[in-house]
């Protein structure tokens, strides 16, 4: 099955992927390194050195690039702090709805009003391949970036959804408008900054998603298994 996967962390701190070819395309809005290993491809949303903050990330040219390269479905996999605390780290969860008040667009023309929605099409398979527990159904709250949320935000947007991250909405809308199926996984990292008193800064964070890496690759794999036959 010819897939793409956007992620980020992810993919720069593991080795699957040592062995695909780099390659990169050019489209009208950037141009977009990925990894290819036959039919698929991995594209770092933070670039290929994982380095680029949220704030900078140029979502526009990342799924114009799949689509471009003649991709139907994608699978997005995030990294998300608990909105709350029955979602402790090292949960997986996939989103099928979410807020944002930054929306993305390719449109710069009135009257173009889209629909938003996650279709979630690959989720079934997923979770009969995965070898770890997905909670479904959630919901996922943007908030821009590049800092952390403050306690009083997450106090704030508690109420709104279950899990905080900076990329996945932005996704799903530009996803929407290329006719691109979007499946969605998110990995919580941490608590989002405040919910539980404990303390949240980057080199946590980092040791958190460390701790939650083996769990990624095993999903990783069993997805390209599933879906790429590699």
């Amino acid at each position: 099955m010819k897939i793409a996967f956007i992620s980020g962390t992810s993919i720069t701190q593991s080795r699957i992927f040592d062995d695909w070819e780099n390659e990169e395309t050019a489209t009208l809005h950037g141009v977009v390194p990925y990894r290819r290993k036959g039919e698929t491809v991995v594209v770092n949303r933070h670039g290929p050195d994982g380095k680029t903050p949220p704030h900078k990330i140029n979502h526009r040219a990342n799924v114009q690039a799949l689509a471009d390269l003649g991709f139907s479905d994608v699978i997005a996999l995030c990294s998300v702090g608990s909105l709350d605390e029955a979602l402790p780290p090292g949960t997986l969860v996939s989103c099928n709805d979410y807020v944002s008040f930054h929306p993305a667009t390719f449109s710069d023309e009135i009257g173009r009003y889209e629909a938003p929605s996650i279709p979630n099409n690959l989720l079934p398979e997923i979770l009969k391949v995965s070898p770890h527990p997905i909670q479904t159904g959630k919901i996922y709250v943007q908030m821009k970036g590049p800092r952390f949320e403050t306690p009083a935000e997450v106090r704030l947007i508690r109420s709104w959804g279950d899990v905080v991250g900076m990329n996945l909405a932005s996704e799903a809308d530009l996803c929407r408008e290329a006719g691109l199926r979007l499946s969605t996984l998110c990995m919580i990292d941490n608590y989002a900054n405040g919910l539980t008193g404990e303390p949240i800064s980057g080199d946590r964070f980092r040791a958190l998603v460390a701790k939650n890496q083996e769990k990624v690759n095993t999903l990783f794999q069993a997805m390209l298994t599933s879906f790429a036959g590699q």
